[in-house]
C-alpha cells in the first residue's frame, strides 16, 4: 500500500476558484482561440454569449465545460427586460454576468490569446487575476511600491497602520501587449504602433479617480459589484458604440469609493492579436468623444447618500442621477438611465434566493 503523502503528491493541484469562477466570453465566431488557453481555462465553467445572428452555430473546441447563450435566449429568458442587453456589440456579455451563479467572473476578448513574460514564458492570466481578487486593495492612501500584499513588497515607511489591513478587491483590470485599447482617432494617428512594453506591476487605483475601464481582461467579484457591471444600450439601434466597458468601468468606480471596496489594475497581461479598423471605430465612438468631456465630470462629482448601503441601491440612485443630468446632453441618456434600473430589475429576478437557473434547475 503507497503511503498517503506519495498519493497526495502525485495528485494534481486543484485550480485556484475551481468551482467558485464563471468565464464569460462575447463572440459572433467560432472559439477556435480557446485551444491556447486551454491548459488555463479548461478546468473553469465557460459563459459564451453568441452576438450576431442566432442561428449560426457557434464552434466550441472539445472537452470545455460550457454554456452558450444567444439572442433568442436572451428574449426568452428575460421577457420585455431583453432590452436592457445590447445588440450587435461587446456589450451583450453582460448578459453572462446575471446567469452566473458564481462567485467571480473572467471576462476576455475572443481575439485575446495568452501572452509571454519577459522570460518567454505563457502567462497565465487568470491565475493572476485571481490572485488580485483575494488580496485586499488600498485605495485610501497609495503605496510607492504599488501593491503591497505581493511578493516581495510591502507597505512602504509612513504608511498609516491602521490603513494596512486594506479593503476588499471588487475588481481586477488586466492590460494587452501588442495592440493597445486605443480610441479610434489615436488609432487614425498612430496605426502601427504595439505596446511591447511589460511592467511588471499591480497597483490599486485611488479612491475618487476614475479610470477607462477595458473589458477584453477583466476580472471581478460578482457577489461585491456584479450588479454594478451593466455595459450600457449599445450597438445595434443606439447612438453610441465602444463605450459600454467604459461606462461600466465609471459606474462601479463611484459604486466602489461610496462602498470602501477596492480596484486594481496592471498585471495580468493579454496578447491582444487583431486591431479592429479605426474607421469604423469612429463611427460608434465619435458621440461618445464628445460626451465624455460632460460624462466624466457628472461622475466625478457624483455623491451617493448615506442609505445607498446595497450595489442595487446605488446604481438605481445613479440611475436617478443619469437622467437628472445628463438627458440634456442627448436623450439618449434618458433611455440609458430606464435601462439601467431595467437591468437591476432583471438582475434581481434571476438572482433572488428562490429563482432557477436559466436552464430551468434551482
Amino acid at each position: 500500500m503507497e503511503p498517503a503523502t506519495a498519493t497526495a503528491a502525485a495528485a494534481p493541484p486543484v485550480p485556484a476558484l475551481k468551482d467558485e469562477l464563471d468565464i464569460v466570453i462575447p463572440t459572433i465566431r467560432n472559439l477556435d482561440f480557446l485551444e491556447m488557453w486551454r491548459p488555463f481555462f479548461q478546468p473553469y465553467h465557460l459563459i459564451i454569449v453568441q452576438d450576431g445572428d442566432p442561428t449560426r452555430t457557434i464552434k466550441v473546441p472539445e472537452g470545455f465545460d460550457y454554456e452558450l447563450y444567444n439572442r433568442n435566449d436572451i428574449n426568452r429568458i428575460l421577457g420585455p427586460k431583453a432590452s436592457c442587453i445590447s445588440f450587435k456589440d461587446s456589450a451583450c456579455r453582460c448578459f453572462g454576468y446575471m446567469v452566473s451563479k458564481k462567485k467571480y467572473i473572467y471576462t476576455i476578448d475572443d481575439d485575446c490569446f495568452v501572452a509571454k513574460d519577459p522570460a518567454g514564458k505563457p502567462i497565465n492570466a487568470l491565475e493572476q487575476h485571481i490572485k488580485n481578487l483575494l488580496s485586499a486593495s488600498t485605495p485610501f492612501f497609495f503605496n510607492t511600491l504599488y501593491d503591497p500584499f505581493r511578493e516581495g513588497a510591502d507597505f512602504v515607511r509612513g504608511y498609516p497602520f491602521s490603513l494596512r489591513e486594506g479593503v476588499p478587491t471588487a475588481v481586477s483590470h488586466g492590460l494587452w501587449l501588442n495592440i493597445p485599447d486605443y480610441d479610434a482617432p489615436t488609432q487614425l494617428v498612430k496605426p502601427l504602433e504595439r505596446n511591447t512594453r511589460y511592467v511588471d506591476a499591480v497597483l490599486t487605483i485611488p479612491k475618487g479617480t476614475l479610470f477607462p475601464m477595458c473589458g477584453m481582461n477583466l476580472a471581478f467579484d460578482r457577489e461585491l459589484i456584479g450588479p454594478a457591471m451593466y455595459f450600457g444600450l449599445m450597438g445595434d439601434g443606439q447612438p453610441i458604440g465602444r463605450y459600454d466597458d467604459m461606462w461600466a468601468g465609471w459606474c462601479t468606480k463611484v459604486i466602489c469609493d461610496h462602498l470602501g471596496l477596492g480596484v486594481k489594475t496592471g498585471l495580468p497581461y493579454i496578447f491582444h492579436s487583431k486591431a479592429s479598423n479605426p474607421f469604423v471605430n469612429l463611427k460608434k465612438e465619435y458621440k461618445g468623444i464628445f460626451w465624455q468631456e460632460e460624462i466624466i465630470p457628472f461622475f466625478q462629482q457624483a455623491v451617493l447618500p448615506k442609505d445607498c448601503t446595497t450595489v442595487q441601491k446605488c446604481y438605481i440612485e445613479l440611475a436617478k442621477q443619469v437622467k437628472e443630468k445628463l438627458s440634456k446632453v442627448d436623450p439618449y441618456f434618458d433611455k440609458l438611465a430606464d435601462a439601467m434600473v431595467t437591468w437591476i430589475e432583471a438582475w434581481d429576478e434571476l438572482n433572488s434566493s428562490g429563482a432557477t437557473a436559466p436552464n430551468g434547475k434551482a
